[in-house]
């Protein structure tokens, strides 16, 4: 039930961005287009798409709560996963847009100086989604939501072009106005880059990838435990913010079933002290003779 208590919480940080950019989305078209600024405009272009991402993440988080049914027994908590792969889908397309609109106007490029409110707008954009990432990081960090956290990692891609913007704008009003458009094109990779990087992560967690500094801390802690002679395997997977783990360890063949079960619930319990969404099970076998080569190499 905690769980879903936590998916439901980061409903918060989705609808904090969706208002944020709909906000400054509005503002930075307009202050673009009255103040003839290239690089403004295709920020506040990314933060249109940016609204559909955080409405795709809000879905997300939406489906992914409803329970265990009889055609997924898991849940459907990979459905923050695939909201999360659907933003990157959605921030590509404008990333590349933003790039296409660039590059027309570095061929034919506008000669009129953009006014310094755009400046003005771009850089306090930059401030609050600098806020709004700090939010959405910690929420992210607190219920381990990738779809929280790819909302994050936007609206740190959208800080750090808004500060971008600022650069160009400023350079294009003291002489250099090729610069606005230059930071359009910069302004497009960026949002690409981050677009992939969301798309890595989604596709690791929807393949059952696992990553390995989180299993050889796991693995460390299962070798530790009283009763415990050899971990012979072990495999993990995500599923939204829970975690499967599938482990096989050897014990002393003499045990009975009453002493093999201790150690199983003491390996559940070491595990759930530093991941506390994480479903264990654990298989026992004998230790045998074989075995005994494998320890002392």
């Amino acid at each position: 039930m905690e769980l879903y208590t936590q998916l439901r919480e980061g409903e918060k940080g989705a609808w904090i961005s969706i208002c944020t950019y709909l906000v400054l989305s509005a503002v930075k078209l307009t202050v673009g287009y009255l103040g003839t600024s290239e690089a403004l405009k295709a920020d506040g272009l990314n933060n249109t798409t940016d609204i559909a991402a955080s409405i795709a993440v809000l879905i997300g988080l939406r489906i992914s709560q409803k329970p265990p049914d009889e055609n997924h027994h898991y849940g459907h908590l990979r459905a923050e996963t695939v909201a999360s792969l659907v933003a990157s889908f959605i921030m590509a397309a404008v990333g590349l847009q933003v790039l296409m609109n660039a590059g027309r106007n570095l061929f034919h490029p506008v000669h009129e100086t953009p006014s310094i409110l755009t400046a003005v707008v771009a850089g306090g954009s930059a401030i609050v989604m600098y806020v709004v990432y700090q939010y959405n990081l910690r929420l992210a960090n607190r219920i381990n939501s990738s779809a929280v956290r790819a909302a994050a990692y936007d609206n740190r891609s959208d800080a750090l072009v808004s500060i971008g913007t600022t650069v160009g704008i400023l350079a294009a009003i003291y002489g250099v106005p090729i610069l606005d458009t230059i930071t359009a094109i910069l302004v497009g990779l960026l949002i690409m880059k981050t677009a992939l990087d969301i798309f890595k992560e989604a596709v690791l967690t929807l393949t059952d990838g696992f990553n390995e500094d989180e299993m050889e801390t796991l693995s460390v802690l299962v070798r530790k435990v009283q009763g415990v002679i050899h971990l012979e395997d072990f495999k993990g997977r995500m599923h939204g913010n829970l975690m499967f783990v599938d482990l096989t360890v050897t014990v002393n063949p003499i045990l009975n079933v009453v002493e093999s079960h201790r150690i199983t619930e003491e390996i559940e319990r070491k595990i759930h002290i530093v991941k506390p969404f994480c479903m264990v099970h654990v298989h026992i076998e004998p230790h045998l003779r074989e075995h005994s080569t494998i320890l002392e190499q």
